[in-house]
């Protein structure tokens, strides 16, 4: 891999990481108004430390380990890290499962989005489907049947890569529901002490955290590359929960644009796992396009 190949990556993940973890911000910043000074710096300190070293890197090692069961948990850890072409074919070789379980969980993330969350309506159409969001569970529900269907004759474990990646999204979403619930009592006033919300805080960020590192396999198989576009990204987004959350507001299609780049990311990850050869360079100039157009038409807006 040039350097050049390795740049656009980095820039790819840290804006991938940033723009799909707004939510995540906007919800740190509210909750961290709720709380003391001092818990506040103890967050955004070690609550960085613990975001980059300890979720954004166990989840890429556990998920090459599921994957990759044969390499154990220390072959898996170390894989990425040492030249061996053995360990390489062998990562490259179950490659298929994680990339169809990962893109089913964007693919369904895309369309909950796009038919069940408000939104404010960046493009034709955003309006027509939110309001037939009756059809989100048939819509995911035909698209993983088709792919289970086509996985089964690549592989039985693809085709339950492709469930366990539906299975991820609908665990995933559950959490998420209830974080927007707690999240909601506490700024209408519920009783919870600062440690309390820490917690809460990082069993949320944990929660976001899935959708970029799942999102980053699409951009590399490298784990050393996720790791630093995946952590430098969590950096970007303490910064702007900070200190400009309300600026980022603003850019009210940031979402939109999140949310396309997810689709996309999900649909080169399943043609990946069906063998179809993209260039690495497609993910990255994908998202930095579609979060570009979305950032320049809310600025449109301003």
């Amino acid at each position: 891999m040039d350097i050049f190949s390795i740049v656009l990556i980095i820039i790819g993940l840290i804006i991938f990481e940033t723009i799909s973890s707004i939510d995540n911000a906007v919800i740190n910043a509210e909750v961290l108004s709720t709380m003391s000074l001092r818990a506040r710096k103890w967050f955004l300190f070690y609550g960085l430390l613990f975001a980059v070293f300890v979720i954004r890197g166990l989840l890429p090692w556990l998920i090459v380990w599921a994957t990759n069961p044969s390499l154990g948990a220390v072959g898996a850890l170390t894989a990425t890290f040492i030249n061996d072409p053995k360990i390489k074919e062998i990562i490259e070789e179950s490659s298929p499962f994680l990339l169809v379980g990962g893109g089913i969980f964007l693919i369904f993330l895309f369309f909950h989005w796009l038919f069940i969350e408000a939104k404010n309506y960046g493009l034709r159409g955003e309006r027509f489907f939110h309001q037939h969001g009756v059809w989100f569970f048939a819509i995911v529900s035909i698209i993983l049947s088709v792919i289970v269907w086509f996985a089964i004759k690549q592989h039985p474990f693809m085709a339950f890569g492709a469930v366990v990646g539906s299975t991820a999204f609908f665990i995933t979403h559950g959490f998420k529901q209830n974080a927007e619930q707690h999240e909601q009592q506490l700024m209408g006033g519920a009783s919870m002490s600062d440690w309390s919300k820490i917690l809460y805080l990082e069993v949320i960020d944990a929660t976001f955290s899935i959708d970029g590192v799942v999102g980053a396999f699409a951009f590399t198989l490298s784990v050393p590359l996720i790791l630093v576009g995946n952590g430098m990204g969590a950096y970007v987004v303490r910064h702007l929960t900070v200190s400009n959350i309300e600026n980022v507001k603003r850019y009210i299609y940031l979402k939109n644009g999140a949310m396309y780049s997810i689709f996309f990311l999900g649909v080169v990850m399943v043609l990946d796992s069906f063998a179809v050869q993209i260039p690495q360079w497609v993910s990255p100039v994908i998202t930095i396009s579609v979060v570009g157009y979305f950032f320049y038409k809310s600025r449109q807006c301003l």
